[in-house]
């Protein structure tokens, strides 16, 4: 009995202590997964993978054995990766109660750094905030004005509408951007190219009609000197480009945008920082905005004649100088800078372009006399079309067949006939949107008739060459502005009922240049023939009633007299210039060059000018045949028409 009882208490011991143990590794257990977790929460579990695969204890983190789990816990936390050997169950409650205090320092350094980011980060704001109150209160001080409820407003709605974009202007688009997109112009680009490429470039003077690409080529040809080797030109030489119509200024130099003005600090106010010590404030112009480029002043002739000569000042100092009452150089709260731009000057040292539809002779001498002139040719009708295809393209649009040399009928400027094909492009354009079935933009003549007829368009050309004869009828040339154009004259003459009572008419209109052609040519009429005219009465009309201004419709009234008074017949297809002595001869006269252009546009295929001309010719006339001749009667040879001079040309 005894020893029953005495095994029956060791089995129960034993029980006991295997229920213990139980107990213990079950506790241990969830203390190991509370730290994992903990642990977890504080580095995210995607840094604690990567930590414990850096540390190689993946395995070890899913093993069974609360030893291995309790080593790879060690590792990550305290990141030693010398430790190797698994504690012991006995050892492991103590191991985990030194991991429990690491991690609560961990847990509270966590908190406190968390807490003080969160200060730094109010104060930072709360600083930054005072900041910008400030430096807002001291440019609203410096303005004299304060933000209120309508300026905040109006603030408001600026910003808004600097949110809307419409898309770019048409004329950005089909503006040339290279010197190949230049049509029409290759001999002044030329000329303008080379004189801004030349080691010592010379200011420029740009004559020509309005619309051929004056500006264009210039912009252009800065940008093209820019990129060649050896250019004086730096990459960021600016191009300033002004209309001179607009150039308004002060005499009192209150205000000046082309070379400069001074704020004086009780009259206009110069800065207020400025202001409130007496300091004036000089303000630099275009001149010095233009420094190491181009100024383009377009339509310079329209400049005030004053604000000319400060012009041609600055050409010659390539400085601006101010003065100021107010200004006293020892004065020691006066800037630095602007010490500089009253005892120095503002650089103003730049290559001056100008453009200019007017005559020469209407422009200011010393412009002339300091630069080089260039003047750029009329556009002729194959030009025009050039113009229009390019234009095409750009648009991206098809064109019916012939559409282009319709426009080019009705103008002689590229711009006006982008312009026409443009708002043809918009009748097609609303077209298309009206129709869904068509996909590509094709202009036809629907669309340009509209326009046409909407801008009371009309043909710039009337008046056609013909390969005939027609008594008493010849073409003169005459030049308005820069652009050639033809001269109707007609005569008629009926026997005197008198004999040497014969009269003489033509158009007052015409002017006083004319009344004295018609003298000479009755006088030369006499002294070829022998003749008198007296016995015949002569009536000389310039169809269409303009002012002839100059003598040099001389010899086309003179063969007009002819062709009446002998009743032969003059070709309809040759025209001439040039004026009439007494004597006989053809004097030289000016546009020579425009006026062939001008008799190219209506089909003309010889033009006769006077010999004293023909060295201002070159040898391409747009395939017009140019004759030059020194006596009247030389003429007879080419315009008086026969059977032969009908199948010329």
């Amino acid at each position: 009995m005894a020893g029953e009882c005495k095994n029956e208490c060791k089995n129960d011991r034993e029980s006991l202590n295997v229920n213990d143990r139980e107990i213990k590794r079950n506790e241990i257990k969830s203390r190991i997964a509370a730290l994992y977790q903990v642990f977890g929460e504080i580095y995210g579990s995607e840094k604690m993978v990567l930590r414990a695969s850096k540390l190689g204890v993946l395995r070890q983190i899913r093993s069974n054995r609360l030893g291995e789990r309790v080593l790879a816990l060690q590792k990550l936390i305290q990141g030693d990766p010398t430790l190797e050997k698994p504690p012991r169950l006995q050892e492991i409650p103590q191991i985990l109660d030194d991991l429990e205090d690491a991690l609560a320092q961990v847990v509270a350094r966590r908190l406190v750094e968390e807490d003080l980011e969160r200060k730094i980060t109010e104060k930072v704001q709360e600083r930054q905030t005072q900041y910008l109150n400030d430096m807002k209160a001291q440019l609203l001080k410096e303005k004299g004005a304060a933000e209120n409820a309508a300026t905040l407003k109006k603030l408001a709605i600026f910003e808004k509408m600097k949110q809307v974009h419409l898309n770019a202007s048409v004329n950005e688009i089909l503006r040339p951007q290279s010197v190949t997109e230049i049509i029409g112009q290759e001999r002044p680009l030329r000329a303008l190219i080379a004189k801004l490429a030349a080691p010592y470039p010379q200011h420029i003077l740009l004559y020509g009609p309005p619309g051929v690409g004056k500006t264009s080529a210039a912009r252009i040809a800065l940008q093209h000197v820019k990129e060649m080797t050896g250019s004086i030109f730096q990459d960021n030489a600016p191009f300033i480009e002004v209309d001179g119509a607009t150039l308004r200024w002060d005499p009192r130099d209150i205000t000046n945008p082309l070379t400069g003005s001074v704020h004086d600090p009780i009259y206009q106010g110069a800065r207020r920082d400025l202001a409130e010590s007496g300091v004036p404030e000089p303000k630099v112009g275009l001149v010095t905005e233009a420094h190491g480029g181009v100024l383009f002043i377009d339509e310079i002739g329209d400049v005030d004649p004053i604000l000319q000569n400060k012009l041609l000042k600055v050409l010659e100092d390539k400085k601006v100088f101010f003065e100021s009452s107010y200004y006293d150089p020892g004065d020691p709260s006066i800037p630095e800078y602007i010490k500089k731009l009253f005892d120095e000057g503002a650089p103003a040292d730049f290559i001056l372009i100008g453009a200019t539809t007017r005559d020469p002779r209407e422009i200011n001498p010393a412009f002339r006399s300091r630069c080089a002139e260039i003047f750029f040719d009329c556009l002729t009708p194959l030009d025009i079309q050039k113009v229009l295809r390019q234009a095409a393209r750009k648009l991206g649009v098809s064109l019916s067949s012939g559409l282009v040399e319709t426009i080019s009928e009705y103008t002689v400027e590229a711009r006006k006939a982008t312009n026409i094909l443009v708002d043809a492009y918009s009748a097609a354009y609303y077209r298309r949107q009206k129709s869904r079935g068509m996909k590509n933009i094709k202009i036809t003549f629907e669309d340009l008739q509209q326009v046409l007829q909407v801008s009371r368009l009309t043909p710039y050309v009337t008046t056609h060459a013909e390969p005939r004869g027609e008594i008493g009828r010849v073409f003169g040339l005459a030049v308005a502005g820069f652009l050639g154009t033809i001269i109707e004259i007609e005569a008629i003459a009926f026997p005197a009922k008198k004999s040497q009572r014969g009269t003489v008419r033509f158009n007052d209109a015409a002017g006083a240049m004319v009344k004295d052609s018609v003298f000479n040519a009755l006088a030369v009429y006499r002294s070829i023939t022998g003749k008198d005219a007296a016995d015949f009465d002569i009536h000389v009309n310039i169809v269409g009633g303009g002012m002839v201004e100059g003598p040099s419709a001389g010899a086309a009234i003179f063969l007009a007299v002819y062709s009446a008074l002998e009743g032969i017949l003059l070709r309809q297809d040759v025209a001439v210039t040039g004026e009439l002595s007494i004597q006989g001869r053809v004097r030289g006269v000016g546009g020579v060059i425009e006026k062939i252009y001008g008799a190219r546009q209506v089909g003309i295929k010889k033009v006769l000018v006077p010999q004293e001309n023909i060295r201002e010719l070159s040898a391409e006339m747009w395939g017009v045949a140019v004759v030059s001749i020194d006596k009247i009667s030389e003429a007879f040879t080419h315009i008086l028409f026969s059977d032969s001079a009908a199948g010329e040309n």
